[in-house]
């Protein structure tokens, strides 16, 4: 089985818990308190997706998670991360606002590469008590960028696993990754075509 790449970029402003995301999702650790990130931050982790309708076989794929800083000083270095991505993870904290997102949506559409798939995630679903914002509102909001909508909570790992798997099976297997499960001899084909025309 031949292993494809997939660059991730996740997006969102200050707190609302994408370094947590990605460390629940690498390394299965939450930590209740950690120091923003500056510039972005580098994870990866292999993982098998099962197969599907459209395709039977099970893809080995290892995820770059990319966490960006959400700080209005590193928003400028944005565009160093999600230059290549496949995917994108937007994130905001369901006991606030996802207004912001609209910012990163906008960007991503004049800037970002083509065909990114994107996921609209609500973290922190673990403070349902405290929220202000309702999935109803966020799966509308996904609906209409044509998103990927899950509610996550780093802090009890809801959901986590979930996403991040999801949002690799809609990045398509790469044309290479296809000619190798296909076994295609691309060197007999260049030995035929020997000669002049």
């Amino acid at each position: 089985m031949a292993e494809q790449s997939i660059k991730i970029c996740i997006l969102g402003e200050s707190g609302v818990g994408k370094s947590s995301l990605a460390l629940r999702f690498v390394s299965d650790e939450f930590k209740a308190y950690t120091e923003s990130t500056i510039g972005a931050s580098f994870m990866s982790k292999q993982v098998t997706l099962p197969s599907t309708e459209n395709d039977e076989r099970e893809r080995l794929v290892s995820l770059k998670l990319w966490d960006t800083a959400g700080q209005e000083k590193y928003r400028s270095l944005a565009p160093m991360y999600y230059r290549g991505s496949d995917a994108a993870v937007l994130v905001y904290d369901i006991t606030k606002t996802f207004e912001e997102l609209r910012g990163w949506v906008y960007e991503l559409k004049n800037n970002g590469p083509p065909g990114l798939a994107l996921v609209v995630c609500g973290n922190k679903s673990d403070l349902k008590e405290d929220r202000l914002v309702g999935p109803l509102k966020g799966e509308d909001y996904a609906r209409t960028i044509g998103a990927l909508y899950i509610e996550c909570s780093a802090k009890t790992a809801h959901n986590v696993d979930k996403m991040f798997s999801e949002i690799a099976s809609r990045v398509p297997p790469k044309m290479d990754d296809c000619l190798l499960e296909e076994n295609v001899d691309l060197g007999k084909r260049k030995n035929e075509s020997s000669g002049c025309c």
